[in-house]
């Protein structure tokens, strides 16, 4: 979270976002600080999710529409986290801050635990897993008809695009792939069954495997937007691969990446159909989200004083950029002619 927000947010404006919605967060456990704040905070006794986002980052209608469109597909049977009413019946909460606002909501807490890297779980089930949650998703918002959805943006509306705004003038390079990554996306044909409401960050670090259930819980729909439904796709390999192989080489990625991807497709067109056409345009987004996490880390981090490991995560990214190495290289015909 930039300083300035940081500045204003106190352990009584936690205590009065908790109120909210009848919780207590006297001992309340911080999750996250990223882009919102995450704690874990107790109502009877149960453990639920408050998060408290700040106006700069999304309008209230925008996080309106996000709960509504949560708790849809919850209604339809999808293992989302609901989002809950507060006590005068709203979804979001407004607090007041010194700057701006904070908004507040609460969410259920999934049932379940994370899944890291090098857990045993990390395997082609949980995989084939996460692939069949994505494509239930995709297959249920086709039906999506509320007009709040709209307050969502669009991808290409979204500040970090920017990257002329956000990457030093000296790496000119990177910007002009990130300009020319846009205009060409931007060329993809539109159609319901291939463009609507996404999650857009489905990585292993946004749901938790239930043993009981051997299933998966899926929660922050925080960056969820209207983009192509390939991107969900691109999004779990990539993260997926990073993860697991993010410092060795490319020949390395690509193997492992070829085998996630392989169960992610199996499990992802058990539930919904992928055409070719689409599948072969996932290097693009692979590189889009290269280039807004090189852009989002130049926005959020003070460069001068990151940590060493940071800093040669950003050197890395770099790195692959001006070589034009992609996360993953496989050869994307074989492997969809052959699943």
């Amino acid at each position: 979270m930039e300083s300035w927000i940081d500045a204003q947010w106190t352990k009584e404006r936690l205590n009065e976002a908790a109120g909210m919605f009848d919780c207590d967060a006297s001992d309340a456990r911080k999750l996250g600080d990223f882009e919102n704040y995450v704690y874990e905070v107790k109502k009877e006794g149960i453990s639920y999710i408050l998060r408290i986002t700040h106006s700069s980052h999304r309008r209230q209608i925008e996080l309106e529409a996000e709960m509504k469109w949560i708790n849809f597909l919850h209604g339809h049977g999808l293992n989302v986290s609901l989002s809950h009413q507060s006590r005068t019946g709203s979804l979001v909460e407004e607090l007041a801050g010194d700057d701006g606002s904070f908004f507040v909501s609460l969410f259920d807490k999934a049932p379940g635990l994370a899944v890291r890297a090098n857990s045993d779980h990390f395997d082609e089930r949980l995989f084939e897993k996460w692939g069949s949650l994505t494509g239930k998703m995709h297959t249920i918002t086709k039906h999506y008809r509320d007009p709040s959805s709209k307050a969502r943006m669009a991808w290409d509306e979204d500040e970090i695009l920017n990257f002329e705004r956000y990457l030093p003038q000296e790496e000119e390079d990177i910007i002009e792939i990130g300009k020319k990554t846009i205009d060409e996306i931007k060329t993809f044909p539109r159609s319901e069954d291939t463009y609507g409401l996404i999650h857009s960050d489905i990585h292993h670090g946004n749901f938790f495997y239930d043993q009981r259930e051997a299933d998966l819980h899926v929660f922050d729909f925080d960056d969820s937007m209207w983009f192509y439904f390939a991107s969900d796709i691109a999004i779990p390999l990539y993260y997926a691969t990073w993860s697991k192989h993010g410092g060795d080489s490319l020949h390395v990625r690509s193997a492992f990446g070829e085998g996630f991807l392989r169960s992610f497709l199996r499990g992802y067109e058990s539930e919904c159909p992928v055409p070719k056409e689409w599948f072969l345009r996932i290097p693009q987004f692979l590189l889009l989200r290269d280039l807004t996490l090189y852009s989002v880390f130049h926005q959020k981090w003070d460069l001068a004083t990151i940590p060493q490991e940071e800093k040669e995560l950003l050197d890395g990214l770099r790195k692959r950029l001006r070589q034009k190495e992609p996360m993953v290289d496989l050869d994307w015909e074989a492997i969809y002619d052959n699943r």
